[in-house]
């Protein structure tokens, strides 16, 4: 009997109860705007920004409306103007080069290692071109951070890291997104704290800081915020800074709060379902699994591999034989962009030119979330199926 799995790829596990329930009592108070605080009390908002500092080691943070906003606000905070140009990776998604295209500014792109992170040679050819990176930590593959930075540093460079898919990750035990001078997570509904949308913006610069909490609408109630510069370095940019509307709400702070404070947990059992992808498909023939340097620490909460020269009708075949059977695979060599996968020459308002090597690899990348509704049996079930399918196929193209 050929076996199926019955399982959803979108299905994510339910809101914590105490998160569940702190979003109940704000909802009671009727105060779900951010500054809607009453006397003597801290806004949800402003304590899920002071909790999300103190755990990656940041002085600042600031809680918005979306990863994607994260970016933008950034960008626009450290001086990235209409026409500038800004390095990133081919290989990411569409809200990446996104964010650049929303300050007026125009993305040139970096090629991708076979390890699925950016190419540090590619980015050193192209650093003379701009003096902002940001860096995608796509599907939660992190590059040498120590290269990276002593590359950018030398050319000065200044990173803003995309970290959507590697909160609670870390390089050398530093976390993900302390590495550049600010760093943007999401909290949308498949990452790895669960708002339906969100984000936060994490820096230790206070210009940076204080400009991007006026940005995101605090009028003049910056010192509501917590885990903010002192009210000095508002003095000025106050009066220059506009006000780009952006704050996350006390409503959603208040279910992301208990999620936050079990990141470990859920990161292990993320990694649990990812290991056990990475043992059943090891070996198989014609398919290479991205192996994780030791320096890495991860969050599994997605899947890749490589078909490395397949034709394209052979993975497209893949991919449909596999959806078959239950199991969802997404591709990013696919001549048209589909449901959230498309790569740089998708992006058609930038005239970007082609990157053959990075082309190769985008060719074979393939893809697949693993929620945490999947149980370990689920997992080795996926496994053997992608294996069986990508084995006959492979056998049936040599």
């Amino acid at each position: 009997m050929t076996e199926k799995f019955t399982g959803s790829f979108t299905q994510q596990e339910p809101i914590p109860e105490a998160g569940i329930a702190a979003a109940l009592e704000v909802m009671r108070s009727g105060r779900l705007h951010r500054y809607n605080t009453a006397e003597g009390e801290v806004a949800q908002a402003a304590l899920l920004e002071e909790e999300f500092a103190e755990k990656v080691g940041a002085k600042y943070c600031l809680a918005v409306a979306s990863g994607g906003y994260a970016m933008a606000t950034a960008l626009r905070a450290i001086g990235v103007k209409p026409g500038d140009k800004v390095l990133t990776n081919a290989f990411t998604l569409a809200p990446v080069p996104g964010a650049i295209a929303a300050v007026g500014a125009v993305p040139v792109f970096v090629g991708v290692t076979d390890t699925l992170v950016l190419d540090l040679d590619d980015l050193a050819d192209k650093a003379s071109q701009a003096d902002v990176l940001l860096l995608s930590h796509m599907r939660g593959h992190q590059c040498d951070m120590e290269a990276l930075m002593r590359l950018c540093d030398g050319r000065g460079i200044r990173v803003i890291e995309d970290c959507a898919h590697t909160m609670g990750a870390a390089w050398k035990g530093k976390p993900s997104g302390r590495w550049g001078l600010a760093g943007c997570y999401s909290c949308q509904t498949y990452k790895h704290v669960n708002a339906g949308e969100g984000g936060l913006l994490v820096t230790d610069d206070a210009d940076v800081a204080a400009r991007a909490i006026i940005m995101s609408g605090s009028y003049m109630l910056y010192e509501r915020h917590r885990a903010a510069p002192p009210p000095e370095a508002f003095e000025k940019i106050r009066y220059e800074t506009p006000n780009i509307s952006g704050r996350m709400d006390n409503l959603r702070a208040a279910i992301l709060r208990p999620q936050l404070a079990d990141l470990e947990t859920q990161c292990a059992r993320w990694n649990d379902r990812y290991r056990t992808l990475e043992d059943g498909l090891r070996g198989c023939a014609g398919l290479s699994i991205i192996e994780r340097p030791e320096e890495e620490t991860i969050v599994g909460s997605s899947f890749q591999f490589l078909l490395k020269d397949w034709t394209t009708d052979a993975v497209s075949a893949l991919v449909t034989r596999c959806e078959t059977r239950g199991v969802e695979l997404k591709w990013f060599g696919g001549a048209e962009p589909k449901g959230f996968t498309s790569r740089y020459d998708s992006w058609r308002y930038v005239d970007a030119p082609r990157m053959p090597a990075a082309d190769r690899i985008l060719a074979g990348i393939v893809d697949l979330r693993v929620p945490l509704t999947f149980s370990i049996a689920d997992c080795k079930l996926i496994a053997r199926i992608i294996r069986q399918e990508a084995s006959r196929l492979y056998q049936a193209e040599t």
